[in-house]
């Protein structure tokens, strides 16, 4: 015993200074991941007002005001001036502002022979808008554009959210699950934790992260109707999440699928025939016009 005992004695310091360095890295990841989680969420572009001004005219769109005077929205209307058929509000995913989305105008134009408006919401914290990219900030305004289109039209609304976006379109969807008539997620997610969890499995993502978008759970207080579009070799999002998203809703719900395309190469554009596909399925649940 005499002998054994010194032996590991002296073997202990020898793996504590292996074991000493991974603690510390780890440490340091979750530390560097806790305090800048949102620069890893958010990738906001800005731009001036009157750049803005100058792409929103090439795309056909016009500022959406607040009643104090800030642009929250970029907004297409019918071209005869008449009030819209239908309202479609995008939100749009965490890189970019609200105008690089002008493909949606393009497809809904082409649907509807511009019966329909299209508008995306702006961020606080992209483009010209001020104020911080957060979930909070996303819902808040979320919920101040949806409550001017209301107060604006009195069309049908359906939402389009896109990758991120589609947080703050199923939370608003639950919060007004008798109003929204239906839904369009495009390469979405069941939570932001489990995308996390995709791409840091070593990290205790679900403790750490502040902005979680649970669309799963949003879910569970909507009802109508809800079209999911996933990308086959999506690096960013797994397609996985989004058709178990569309699995655990209870509500109708489609799934479109593009196998071939990853996050950022899906075939948004305006001939595609999915769009009728889509628009179909979203307005045939009777409670359109």
């Amino acid at each position: 015993m005499s002998t054994i005992a010194p032996e590991r004695f002296r073997l202990l310091p020898a793996a504590l200074r292996r074991i000493v360095p991974i603690l510390l890295a780890c440490f340091l990841m979750i530390a560097l991941f806790a305090a800048f989680q949102r620069r890893l969420i958010y990738y906001p572009s800005k731009e001036s007002s009157a750049a803005l001004g100058h792409l929103a005219q090439h795309a056909g769109f016009a500022p959406l005001e607040n009643p104090a005077g800030e642009t929250v929205a970029w907004i297409h209307l019918p071209d005869d001036g008449d009030p819209p058929d239908a309202v479609f509000l995008v939100f749009h995913g965490n890189a970019g502002h609200a105008l690089h989305r002008s493909y949606y105008r393009s497809a809904l134009r082409r649907l509807s022979d511009d019966r329909w408006a299209c508008a995306v919401l702006e961020y606080p914290g992209y483009g010209a808008r001020d104020g911080t990219p957060s979930q909070r900030s996303f819902e808040e305004a979320a919920e101040e554009v949806y409550g001017i289109l209301r107060s604006r039209f009195a069309a049908p609304v359906y939402l389009i959210g896109e990758s991120l976006g589609s947080g703050p379109a199923t939370a608003l969807a639950a919060q007004h699950p008798e109003e929204v008539r239906g839904l369009l997620l495009v390469t979405p997610f069941t939570s932001l934790a489990d995308v996390g969890r995709t791409h840091y499995p070593f990290l205790p993502v679900g403790l750490l992260l502040r902005d979680n978008f649970d669309n799963a759970a949003n879910l569970e207080g909507y009802g109508g109707p809800v079209a999911v579009l996933v990308a086959g070799r999506d690096r960013i999002v797994p397609a996985a999440l989004g058709e178990k998203l569309l699995q655990t809703y209870a509500g109708p719900g489609r799934l479109w699928s593009q196998p071939k395309a990853d996050h950022n190469s899906l075939d948004l554009s305006p001939s595609h025939p999915m769009w009728r596909e889509i628009a179909d399925f979203l307005l045939a649940d009777g409670k359109e016009g």
